[in-house]
């Protein structure tokens, strides 16, 4: 006779087998799925380590291998580290989603003993274009700084290009700008990766004809937006139409434009082109003023019932702010010989608010001359953005303005600085009427069929025909870099504001949009932390043992009351 327990105890033993079995079957299918089937998942609440979906289709769509060589590297405070560890991780996540084409170094260029080959190695980086800075750090109880590189160059099919880490505002602390920097470590380097491996298609027109900026001045714009794009340059008068263009450029006109010529931009707009104005209202220049001054007037460019049909006017103004650049002045004789003193020029404001647009997040400083007021008016499906505004203290003159050097000798009446923050930069996206709606198409015209309501496109425009106007070398000719102020030997954002304004124009996959991504600085209250120090310390201490011993008691308690009963 079998009595029940070794049944029981057979049914159990059963059990425990199909269970187990059971256990190690899910277990090989999950680990198959997860071989075959790559997932990551970001638990953080910003998601700052996860990458846009933008970004992951460029890099599975990559055709050859790309070489990233950092220069990020050493011993660094925790402000650096938290960058270096940021570029880390986003690389690890590009070689990831490449299946591995993407391939990365980190190089230290201070840990080259030779000091003529370090020397030598760090002259090449700063030609390449990579922005070197000086770190000070406490090493051994000592005060030390070094030179640091915080940047990279992306190499591909022997091409390269230099990608800087170290970005934000100026104006921010460091800690701020650090966090900047960080949130654009994908950005940059997807940005890097692209302008190497994806040969640009987009073409992008240079109008020429009605007194518009010399080549020699956008020189440096129009060489960094050949990295992207292909750019031509043409006169309007010349060419019948704007077809096969994606997008134009119209910075400084001084003469009327043609009612033919308004046509052509306007039909190339109502078709689905981009476009770029760099407009002054008054015709203001420093190189005029001489030494009895003069006044600016507005020029006669016949563009302003086409900017009113868009949504935009430009007044007939000049803006003054107390935040402003600097321009050499001779303020006396020394030897004979004239003495320059940089002097503050109110009519040259620095531009340092901006909307939290791709476009202008985390940008620094942009140096404008002669820039006057920007006004959106009523247009139908038409969407205004401000991009761009002065400080709040500033002034608004009408025109005719008078100009005079004696002005920078005059002392500020802060009162008179209180007409607050000015846009002087928008963005117009939407469907577009056409200025010749219920109108023939002018005389000239290749086309005379007229196209009255836009597809959807976008414009910028900026009220501030020297935003993309570099400088010359007067002794060699030679182009500076585009934001750089010779005379205070600084570098502004003029050039960023432009090509990220171009980007997010011409960028249909929406690799501009990876600018908006935002990490919050969360940092501690130092007050509290050196009040609470022990304390927290104590706890963090005693807590886990605490916890411990009493997870111990609580099993013991249990098992004893569990067999008790028996």
């Amino acid at each position: 006779m079998v009595t029940e327990e070794p049944l029981k105890k057979t049914s159990k033993r059963r059990r425990d087998i199909t269970s187990y079995v059971i256990a190690i079957v899910i277990l090989v299918v999950l680990n198959l799925l997860v071989y075959n089937y790559f997932f990551r998942v970001d638990l953080t609440e910003d998601k700052r380590y996860s990458i846009s979906p933008v970004t992951e289709q460029m890099l599975e769509n990559l055709p050859e291998e790309v070489f990233v060589e950092v220069y990020l590297e050493g011993d660094f405070p925790s402000g650096f580290k938290r960058l270096q560890q940021s570029v880390r991780e986003t690389l690890d996540e590009f070689r990831i989603y490449s299946d591995g084409k993407v391939r990365f170094i980190f190089f230290d260029p201070n840990s080259i003993t030779d000091e003529t080959k370090k020397a030598e190695f760090m002259q090449q980086l700063a030609q390449k274009g990579i922005q070197p800075t000086n770190l000070k750090a406490t090493e051994e109880g000592k005060q030390v700084e070094r030179l640091v590189f915080p940047g990279a160059v992306i190499k591909y099919k022997g091409k390269e290009t230099a990608v800087n880490f170290l970005k934000g505002n100026l104006a921010a602390s460091p800690d701020e700008r650090l966090n900047q920097s960080v949130e654009g470590v994908e950005y940059e380097l997807a940005t890097g990766v692209r302008k190497m491996a994806f040969q640009g298609t987009k073409v992008i027109g240079y109008i020429t004809g009605q007194g518009e900026l010399p080549q020699q001045h956008v020189t440096d714009l129009l060489g960094s937006l050949q990295e992207y794009y292909r750019v031509a340059l043409g006169d309007l008068d010349q060419i019948p139409s704007l077809k096969g263009l994606d997008l134009i450029i119209v910075a400084k006109p001084t003469a009327p434009y043609t009612e033919a010529d308004k046509y052509k931009i306007d039909q190339f707009i109502m078709n689905g082109g981009k476009a770029v104005f760099f407009v002054d209202a008054l015709n203001a220049s420093l190189d005029s003023l001489g030494t009895g001054g003069t006044f600016a007037m507005p020029y006669n460019h016949n563009l302003d019932d086409l900017f009113f049909r868009y949504g935009a006017r430009f007044n007939p103004t000049l803006i003054m702010d107390l935040n402003s650049g600097f321009i050499p002045m001779v303020t006396g004789y020394t030897g004979g010989k004239p003495a320059t003193e940089m002097i503050n020029w109110r009519f040259y404001p620095l531009l340092n608010k901006f909307s939290k647009h791709p476009i202008t997040r985390n940008l620094d400083a942009v140096y404008t001359k002669f820039v006057g007021t920007l006004d959106t008016v009523k247009a139908a499906g038409v969407r205004k953005t401000p991009l761009i505004y002065t400080s709040r203290y500033s002034r608004i003159m009408q025109a005719p303005v008078p100009l005079t050097l004696e002005e920078a000798r005059m002392e500020v009446n802060p009162e008179h600085y209180q007409a607050g923050e000015q846009p002087v930069g928008y963005l117009l996206e939407g469907t577009f009427t056409s200025l010749f709606r219920n109108r023939r198409a002018p005389e000239g015209a290749a086309s005379t069929a007229v196209k009255e309501q836009g597809v959807p496109t976008k414009i910028a425009v900026f009220s501030d025909g020297d935003l993309i106007r570099n400088d010359v070398n007067p002794r060699t000719g030679q182009a500076y870099e585009l934001g750089f102020d010779r005379f205070n030997n600084i570098k502004f954002a003029n050039k960023e504001l432009a090509l990220n304004t171009i980007h997010y124009l011409l960028d249909s996959e929406g690799l501009i949009n990876v600018r908006s991504k935002e990490i919050k600085l969360r940092p501690l209250d130092k007050v509290r932390v050196q009040e609470e120090k022990t304390l927290w310390q104590v706890v963090n201490l005693v807590a886990p043992i605490a916890l411990l011993a009493l997870f111990g008691i609580t099993r013991y308690y249990l098992r004893k009351r569990k067999y008790e009963k028996f």
